[in-house]
C-alpha cells in the first residue's frame, strides 16, 4: 500500500467522484489514478468505489470507511513534515489561509502585508468561500486555518477562536424612510427587498436564528459575498442592504447612509477555524497573533487543546 494510492482515492472522493478532476489537481494522468486505486483495491481485498462502465458513481460502505482513516493517514503525514519544517527551518514554508470574500476585501489585507513583511520566504496562500466551504478546507487539510464569521454551529469537529466583534447594519439610500425612523425592528426589515450575503441566512446563522424567533421572513431578492456588488444594486433601488459594519465607508459611500441594527442580533464574533489535531508552523502562530494581540502561542496552544468546547473567545 503505497500513500500515493490513498491520495488517488481521497481526491477522487473530494472531487464529486470525478477521476478527471482529480487528476488535474494531482497533476497526474486520468489513467494513472484509475490505475492506482484498482491496485489499492486489489490489495485490500474489497472495492472501495462502486463503477458503472468507466464511470465512478458511487462509494461503497467498505469504501466509506476506508477514506475516512485514509484521510486521518494523510493528515497525520502533513503533520510529520510540519513537525520536520517546524525544527528545521521556521523562516519559509506555506501557510494556507482560508476567509471570506468581505474578509480578504476589508479586514485581511494589513494582516496580510504585515505577515509578507515578517516572513517574505513563506509562501502565503490565499482561499475564499463561504462560512461552510470554509470550515470544509480547514477539515479537509485543504487550510492550515480559517477566518470567518457566521461560521455553521454544525461545524463542532473544528475549533473556534473568536477573536474580534462585527455588526450587521444596514445599508440604504438616502431617500429611504428607515434612514430617520427612530427605532428599527426585525418587522421593519422584513417589510422591505433585502441584499444581503450569500451565508447570511445559512442555517443557525446568526440572522437565520433573529428572524426565526420573530417568526418572521426576509424577503431577499439579491445575494453576493461581494459587499461592493451587494451596494451598487442597493443605490439601484433594488432594495435594502443588510451587510456587516465595514462594509460601509464613510467617504467612499456618501450616496448611501447607514443605520447600526447589531442590536437586533446576537453578538456576531470573527471566528479562527483550525483542527484539534493539526500541527501548526511557528509563522502560522505569528499570523494569528497578527489579526489579535492576545493570540499567543501559549494561549493558542491552551485554546486548541483543552477539552472540548463549543467555542473559545480570546
Amino acid at each position: 500500500m503505497k500513500l500515493q494510492q490513498l491520495r488517488y482515492a481521497v481526491e477522487v472522493f473530494r472531487r464529486n467522484l470525478n477521476v478527471s478532476d482529480a487528476a488535474d489537481a494531482l497533476f497526474t494522468s486520468q489513467p494513472g489514478v484509475s490505475k492506482q486505486i484498482r491496485l489499492l483495491e486489489e490489495e485490500l481485498g474489497t472495492q472501495i468505489f462502486i463503477r458503472s462502465g468507466k464511470r465512478i458513481v458511487a462509494v461503497t460502505q467498505a469504501g466509506v470507511k476506508i477514506l475516512e482513516t485514509a484521510e486521518q493517514i494523510l493528515r497525520n503525514v502533513q503533520n510529520i513534515k510540519n513537525i520536520g519544517g517546524e525544527f528545521s527551518d521556521t523562516q519559509s514554508g506555506a501557510l494556507t489561509i482560508a476567509a471570506t470574500h468581505s474578509l480578504l476585501r476589508f479586514r485581511l489585507p494589513e494582516t496580510i502585508s504585515a505577515f509578507q513583511a515578517a516572513y517574505p520566504d513563506v509562501r502565503l496562500i490565499l482561499k475564499q468561500g463561504s462560512p461552510a466551504e470554509i470550515a470544509e478546507m480547514v477539515f479537509n487539510g485543504e487550510a492550515d486555518l480559517g477566518v470567518g464569521k457566521d461560521v455553521p454551529q454544525n461545524a463542532t469537529e473544528l475549533r473556534k477562536l473568536s477573536y474580534s466583534a462585527w455588526r450587521y447594519v444596514l445599508i440604504l439610500p438616502h431617500e429611504h424612510k428607515l434612514v430617520h425612523q427612530s427605532h428599527i425592528t426585525l418587522t421593519d426589515i422584513a417589510a422591505h427587498p433585502l441584499l444581503t450575503y450569500d451565508f447570511t441566512f445559512d442555517t443557525g446563522s446568526a440572522a437565520a436564528r433573529a428572524f426565526a424567533r420573530a417568526k418572521l421572513a426576509a424577503q431577499t431578492v439579491f445575494t453576493s459575498d461581494d459587499s461592493a456588488i451587494l451596494k451598487q444594486y442597493v443605490r439601484l433601488g433594488l432594495g435594502i442592504g443588510l451587510l456587516d459594519d465595514t462594509a460601509f465607508h464613510t467617504t467612499m459611500d456618501t450616496d448611501l447612509a447607514m443605520r447600526d441594527i447589531g442590536h437586533l442580533f446576537e453578538p456576531c464574533e470573527y471566528k479562527i477555524l483550525l483542527r484539534g489535531d493539526a500541527l501548526l508552523r511557528g509563522y502560522a502562530y505569528d499570523f494569528m497573533q497578527l489579526l489579535h494581540p492576545n493570540l499567543t502561542r501559549d494561549r493558542i496552544n491552551h485554546l486548541m487543546y483543552a477539552p472540548a468546547i463549543e467555542d473559545f473567545s480570546i
